[in-house]
């Protein structure tokens, strides 16, 4: 990879400290190349993981225009219209304060979509609106922008970074959308979130995204990693999908397991989520080994059947 490594740097730093959202970043053409070819293939493997999810979930998206609001390079739509091929989506509008972006991003899509009519344009209606690492950058006056926005689409991805701070604004966000449209995901139910009861104040709603194998053996993704200080097995995520529509319904005892099982010698804890609230429980490792190894290696679903006996989990299934 040969790229402007401290440019690169710097936007990442905006990132972290909180200035990206004071001004366009987007200073060349050849930070937005770099950019797509490793930030946001990062994100692009969230992108892939929530459409997965989606899919396992039996739900697919409303027919129309495809809204990427802050499209940066477009990733969102990219792969959205990528896993969707053939479904209905033959539109896609790009929003982004930056008309640098937004040109590299318009080339970007109609380069690999070319069935697909693409214009810049100030966000307002749409059948599908993608939020993509957007809301760190957003005050309080972006945020109501952009939830003006959203309670005109019929369905909404937010994909976020999986931090505490972050996922607390898409609490916000669920919470202000809830009734105009429904909860599909990462939520089993349209209730409140149960991460807002004082006992699960310090808790969030995040996943760990699992990279491909790339990142570890091929030597340009690995002096990324060396070079940028980041750890590449590590891609943590907050998520949420609404919809106009009614969810397709969930088997009987699901729920939505949060963050990272807590593993231990002869049992592991993990944080539930469905229509009763979020709570803890415990697996016993005699309970199910083979579902037990799974989790040691890092291949069990954040999806799974639960049948419980207080605080201990009888039966579980993937």
């Amino acid at each position: 990879m040969e790229f402007d490594w401290e440019t690169l740097d710097e936007l990442r730093s905006s990132y972290l400290n909180g200035t990206a959202g004071s001004e366009d970043y987007w200073k060349s053409d050849a930070l937005l190349k770099g950019y797509d070819a490793t930030f946001a293939r990062r994100i692009a493997w969230k992108w892939q993981w929530v459409l997965a999810d989606l899919d396992r979930r039996g739900w697919s998206p409303p027919e129309g225009t495809v809204l990427d609001y802050g499209c940066g390079t477009a990733v969102a739509a990219r792969e959205v219209l990528e896993h969707y091929a053939g479904r209905g989506l033959k539109q896609a509008a790009l929003y982004d304060r930056s008309p640098r972006a937004l040109r590299f991003a318009v080339e970007a899509v109609r380069r690999e979509f070319p069935g697909v009519t693409v214009e810049a344009r100030p966000p307002d209606c749409a059948g599908l609106m993608l939020v993509s690492h957007v809301l760190p950058e957003l005050d309080e006056a972006g945020t109501a922008e952009l939830l003006k926005t959203a309670q005109k689409a019929q369905a909404i991805i937010f994909v976020e970074p999986g931090t505490r701070e972050v996922s607390r604004r898409l609490i916000e966000v669920r919470e202000h959308l809830n009734g105009v449209m429904k909860p599909v995901a990462p939520c089993f139910h349209s209730g409140k979130c149960g991460l807002l009861t004082p006992e699960n104040e310090r808790h969030w709603c995040h996943f760990f995204v699992q990279p491909p194998n790339v990142v570890y053996t091929d030597p340009d993704w690995v002096h990324f990693g060396k070079i940028m200080g980041i750890d590449l097995r590590s891609l943590p995520v907050s998520f949420l999908v609404m919809d106009r529509r009614e969810p397709p319904p969930a088997p009987e005892g699901t729920v939505r397991v949060l963050g990272g099982q807590r593993l231990y010698k002869g049992h592991l804890l993990m944080q539930g989520c469905d229509a009763s609230g979020v709570s803890e429980k415990r697996l016993m490792k005699r309970t199910n080994p083979a579902f037990f190894k799974a989790v040691e290696k890092r291949r069990s679903s954040t999806v799974q059947r639960w049948q419980t006996e207080g605080t201990e989990i009888t039966k579980v299934e993937e």
